[in-house]
């Protein structure tokens, strides 16, 4: 693969920016599984009215994107970033579908702002029941919100900065990060680090198994005994309770 690179990356050199066709489509078909693979697994994160040949498509883009930016230097393996390339494009273009329904999206930010105001009171998280009553709506209400919020689980770190941006490491790395977004990745890393040890040992499970072993839903309930249903609810409710700590900690 590095020969490959190295090959690639001095075809471009002599054509003084201009690639190798015939090299760059080698390397596409090469990594295409890749991609497809990539993208199917987020796809099973998404509501079926995603095509999946729509996140594939924006895989590719990534895919190209790494084949253009990458440098042995790195130190790292051209896989490696061009995984990191691929599902990036394609969270991009899950932004811009923007899929999710304006109404859970309100619904997320009820939850989000009842758990500070909680917080804020009790000086404890505070229990399911706790924030139905705080929403003023029944406990069954309440977990068919968690419910429909599923769906947002996989953008859930959008527009939570000061500024309304997104965080600098759920975004494509750029080719040459500033010594400031690196200190600003390392803060919001060890901020969340901090507010994961804070959830219940469930949720830290599931979250554990969802994002570093990227298991399904349906995997995990499997792997725990439980009802997909369940491992829903306590997946979404867990990203609700990051996403509300992190407003906290950016708005206090």
């Amino acid at each position: 693969m590095k020969a490959e690179i190295n090959k690639y990356q001095q075809g471009y050199e002599i054509e003084q920016g201009k690639m190798d066709p015939k090299l760059r489509e080698e390397l596409v078909v090469k990594y295409a599984p890749l991609v497809r693979y990539i993208a199917g697994r987020m796809a099973l994160r998404v509501p079926p009215n995603i095509s999946r040949e729509e996140l594939v498509s924006a895989g590719i883009v990534g895919l190209l994107d790494a084949l253009d930016k990458f440098d042995s230097e790195m130190g790292i393996k051209f896989q490696t970033y061009a995984e990191h390339r691929i599902r990036g494009a394609i969270l991009d273009e899950l932004r811009k579908m923007d899929w999710i329904p304006r109404s859970v999206r309100k619904d997320i930010h009820r939850i989000e702002d009842a758990m500070l105001s909680l917080n804020s009171r009790l000086s404890r998280e505070p229990d399911d029941a706790e924030v139905a009553q705080e929403l003023d709506i029944d406990i069954d209400t309440y977990y068919k919100m968690i419910s429909r919020a599923q769906g947002v689980s996989l953008l859930s770190l959008d527009k939570i900065m000061p500024d309304g941006s997104t965080p600098a490491f759920t975004k494509q790395a750029s080719a040459g990060p500033s010594p400031f977004d690196a200190l600003k990745v390392k803060e919001l890393k060890n901020v969340i680090s901090q507010i994961l040890s804070e959830l219940s040992e469930k949720e830290q499970l599931v979250v554990a198994l969802y994002y570093y072993e990227e298991l399904t839903l349906k995997e995990i309930a499997r792997v725990l005994g439980l009802t997909e249903s369940r491992i829903s609810q306590i997946h979404s409710k867990a990203i609700i309770r990051l996403r509300s700590k992190l407003r906290s900690y950016y708005e206090g």
